[in-house]
């Protein structure tokens, strides 16, 4: 699987994630696929929720690592470090 067909299918299974993170007023943005790793934004009231690591590695890199081949780990960026990647 080529890193195009890998970001496809991370944004397919954000797309399941969402609707869950929407409910409690916040999101996830897909930032960048880089050597096994994912880098995504929490926005919203995820942004500043105390469960914010347990949500992106219990839930989301969970997830993430079980159904898209080649995912070891995901990152949350805060504000602008998207830049630093």
């Amino acid at each position: 699987m080529n890193n195009e067909e890998i970001e496809k299918k991370i944004i397919t299974v954000l797309e399941k994630i969402r609707p869950f993170l929407i409910r409690d007023g916040g999101d996830i943005e897909f930032v960048k696929y880089k050597d096994g790793e994912v880098f995504v934004k929490m926005v919203g009231a995820c942004a500043g929720c105390e469960l914010i690591d347990s949500t992106l590695q219990d839930g989301v890199a969970t997830l993430l690592v079980e159904e898209v081949p080649g995912v070891v780990k995901v990152t949350n960026i805060i504000g602008d470090d998207s830049q630093n990647i």
